[in-house]
Order: structure tokens, then C-alpha cells, then sequence
């Protein structure tokens, strides 16, 4: 589980759930998603990433990458959006959010770690490409500051290629290639049921559909999988998406 100790001692005496989040995050979907559909409390620290309201040594103190979504809980400090529901739906198992059987449950962490390994090269490459390119400019101290409280070097990498020459047509169709690829699968497996992983709503569909939501506002083509646009659609009847993502982002 993604458990970091904060340099930022402030939020080891936050009780209850807080969770630092961005309306735009795709990541940060899936944490409100799940803090809905198990009907929790939570307290809400939003940061508006367009404003760079995260790349701050106080937010850094919080999250050693600096990205959104993370989860306090009780002043236990918690990063990645696949981790962070994972430890909502195992410490609030009502309702349940995973299969029972051992293959289900191996399939729906198949497709939340898959989520999590395509996150920057396929995902955020296809969207800063088709939506943010040449809107990421930042001056030479913006990127001082970022680069001097980063350490990871994955995000190092995509923030000097976002914010500067930008991704070229190649980039981002290698990255729509990959796309490509999860998507077919999904399509195959939702033609023969409703969800993403055997009968049951999962966390599976929670970590897919807001890559769904804003892929299709960057222009993904999914006219191609009538299955997934039809799994999309009836999850956005669900309450938590209205109120996990629409609520947060009407229209990304």
C-alpha cells in the first residue's frame, strides 16, 4: 500500500479522511468515486492544478511526487489513486467493492495496476497532446521550482517534454496504440457482461471510467467499442459518478 510519511507533520493530527484533490484529475475520479459509493464523510483539500496549486514544498511535504490524489486518513498518509481505494474499500467493506472468488479478484487488480502502468506514457501523453499542447508553457522559474521539489524522474521526464517542445504526432500515436490495446479488451470482455470483472460492479470499473470520461473529452475514439460506450453510459448513472466526477468536472 502507498503509506509515505509526510515531511508535513501538520496532517499527521488530521482525523478522519481528508483527501487532497484536483476536479480535473482523471486519478483523483476514482478516489471520490469510491468515497460516494461507500457514502463516507470527507473532508475536501482541492488543489486547481491549472494554477499549479500542488507544486509547493508544503504540498510536496504531503506527497513526495507532488500529484493529486492523496488520502489522510486518521494521519496515515496515503499516495496513489489505485492504493487509496483499495484501502477505502478494505477498511469501509460495506458495500463491497470486490469480487469474492480469487480469479475475480486477481482480473480486477489486473486492470487497476495496468491503469496505474500506462498512466504517464499512454494516458497523460494522448491528453497533454491532444488538449494541453502549448498550453503547458511555464517560465524558467516555474521550472526551477518544479524540477528542485521533484524526484521522481518518470515525472521529471514528462514535465520537461509537457511544459516545453511538447509531444510530437509520433508520441502520441504510440500512445493512442497502447490505448488502443486496453481498450479491445475491454470491448471483448464487456460484450459478454456489464462490468469489467464477472457480475458485480468492482473497483476495476471505478479505476477505468474516468479514463474513459477524459479521453473522450481529449478525442479518443470510442465509437470504435460499442461494449465500453455502453458500460461508460450506465456508469454515469451511477450517483458516484455524478457526484465523484461530474460534481467536480462537468465537462473535462
Amino acid at each position: 500500500m502507498g503509506v509515505v510519511t509526510p515531511t508535513n507533520k501538520e496532517v499527521l493530527g488530521f482525523e478522519g479522511l481528508h483527501l487532497y484533490h484536483s476536479g480535473l484529475s482523471n486519478c483523483s475520479m476514482r478516489v471520490r468515486m469510491a468515497l460516494e459509493e461507500k457514502g463516507l464523510s470527507w473532508t475536501s483539500h482541492h488543489l486547481d492544478i491549472t494554477k499549479k496549486e500542488h507544486v509547493t514544498p508544503e504540498y510536496f511535504g504531503i506527497n513526495p511526487n507532488g500529484v493529486v490524489p492523496t488520502l489522510v486518513h486518521d494521519g496515515v498518509v496515503i499516495i496513489e489513486s489505485d492504493d487509496i481505494i483499495d484501502h477505502i474499500d478494505k477498511t469501509f467493506p460495506e458495500p463491497p467493492l470486490r469480487p469474492t472468488s480469487e480469479e475475480e479478484l486477481e482480473k480486477m487488480y489486473w486492470w487497476m495496476r495496468s491503469a496505474v502502468q500506462i498512466h504517464v506514457k499512454a494516458v497523460k501523453t494522448f491528453i497533454y497532446f491532444h488538449k494541453m499542447q502549448g498550453k503547458m508553457k511555464q517560465t524558467d522559474e516555474q521550472k526551477q521550482q518544479y524540477e528542485k521539489l521533484q524526484k521522481n524522474e518518470e515525472l521529471v521526464a514528462f514535465h520537461k517534454h509537457s511544459s516545453g517542445e511538447g509531444f510530437s504526432a509520433e508520441e502520441a500515436k504510440a500512445a493512442e496504440l497502447i490505448l488502443d490495446r486496453f481498450f479491445e479488451e475491454a470491448d471483448q470482455v464487456l460484450k459478454g457482461q456489464q462490468w469489467l470483472v464477472g457480475d458485480n460492479f468492482s473497483l476495476a470499473d471505478i479505476t477505468w471510467v474516468p479514463l474513459h470520461f477524459t479521453l473522450a473529452g481529449a478525442g479518443y475514439g470510442f465509437d470504435r467499442y460499442p461494449a465500453v460506450q455502453a458500460w461508460a453510459e450506465r456508469l454515469r448513472e451511477r450517483d458516484s459518478f455524478q457526484k465523484g466526477v461530474l460534481k467536480w468536472c462537468p465537462k473535462f
